[in-house]
């Protein structure tokens, strides 16, 4: 039996031979697998939960048509290197790339990332672009703007004043 078994066969079953992750939508300014990790982390920031995820209501493909159409050159060259170095910090504290993490390992990692951005203040790193970038997304995509946020298209009088508890949530208007 052992004859029979290539060894890239082997090396496939004993390394777990996992498929590589995919992503469902075209990515314009970014290569796949940096889509992929931006999907990743996007859902990371905003699960799927009794409202759909970052993911789910397109976030990932809003942050490549912002970064390709609206950031400048010098934002977009500084976000490449930010997730060039998002990725690599991965690589060294767990032998692979960010995309081929358990999740367990993927959350770990960005919370890590995260709470070390927050304490370090100052300019905004990569991963703090790709939270404001995904808050952005997916509160004015139909699902954050109707499930998650009060939305009323034409609202009526003004209320100035009045207590959260009697409102229930923000309004997405």
């Amino acid at each position: 039996m052992g004859g029979a078994l290539s060894a890239p066969t082997i090396m496939g079953v004993l390394n777990g031979c996992t498929a590589k992750p995919t992503i469902d939508w075209k990515p314009s300014f970014f290569t796949e697998d940096q889509g992929i990790l931006i999907s990743q982390v996007t859902e990371i920031i905003i699960p799927k939960t009794d409202t759909p995820g970052a993911s789910e209501v397109g976030v990932p493909g809003f942050i490549d048509l912002m970064m390709k159409d609206v950031y400048s050159k010098a934002d977009q060259d500084k976000f490449q290197a930010g997730l060039k170095e998002f990725d690599e910090g991965a690589k060294s504290e767990y032998g692979d790339p960010f995309i081929e993490l358990t999740d367990e390992q993927r959350s770990a990692y960005v919370k890590k990332v995260h709470d070390e951005a927050i304490r370090k203040g100052g300019e905004r790193p990569f991963i703090l672009k790709v939270k404001e970038l995904t808050l952005v997304g997916f509160f004015t995509s139909e699902a954050g703007a109707t499930q998650v946020l009060q939305y009323v298209a034409v609202p009526g009088e003004y209320h100035g004043c009045l207590p959260l508890e009697e409102v229930g949530k923000t309004w997405a208007t």
